[in-house]
C-alpha cells in the first residue's frame, strides 16, 4: 500500500511545470496570428490610402466595382470620374481599387542653381 501512495504523489507533483505550456502556445498563436494577418492587412490598408491620396486629374483607375474611367476633379473625400465621353461620375476615394495609368505632373520644386542665387542677391 505504501508503494501506491508513492506512485500517485510522483505524477500529482510532475504536473507544475507543464502549466506554462497552454499559456505559451496562446502566447505563440497571437504572435503567428498578428504577423500572418494583422500585420499584411495593416500594410495593404496603409499602400491603398497612400494610392487614394495621390490621386489627381488624368489619372486612370479602376473602381471596386470594375468600372474603369480617367479622373477629371479630386475633392476632399470624393472623386470625379469621366466613365465615357461627356459621361462625369463622382464617388468616394475608398471606391478606388487601382491605379491602371498614372498622369504625368510637372515638378513642383525646381533646384536652386547658382545663378539664381546670384540674381537673387
Amino acid at each position: 500500500m505504501g508503494r501506491s501512495h508513492t506512485v500517485l504523489y510522483a505524477a500529482q507533483s510532475g504536473g507544475g511545470a507543464g502549466s506554462l505550456t497552454p499559456i505559451i502556445m496562446i502566447a505563440l498563436l497571437f504572435g503567428v496570428m498578428y504577423f500572418m494577418m494583422i500585420r499584411p492587412q495593416q500594410k495593404r490598408r496603409r499602400e491603398a490610402e497612400a494610392m487614394q491620396s495621390a490621386l489627381g486629374p488624368g489619372d486612370e483607375v479602376v473602381t471596386i466595382g470594375g468600372l474603369y474611367g480617367a479622373v477629371v476633379g479630386v475633392e476632399d473625400d470624393t472623386v470625379l470620374l469621366e466613365v465615357a465621353p461627356g459621361v462625369q461620375s463622382r464617388y468616394a476615394r475608398p471606391a478606388i481599387a487601382r491605379v491602371v495609368t498614372r498622369a504625368e505632373r510637372p515638378e513642383v520644386d525646381e533646384p536652386v542653381t547658382e545663378d539664381a542665387e546670384a540674381v537673387k542677391e
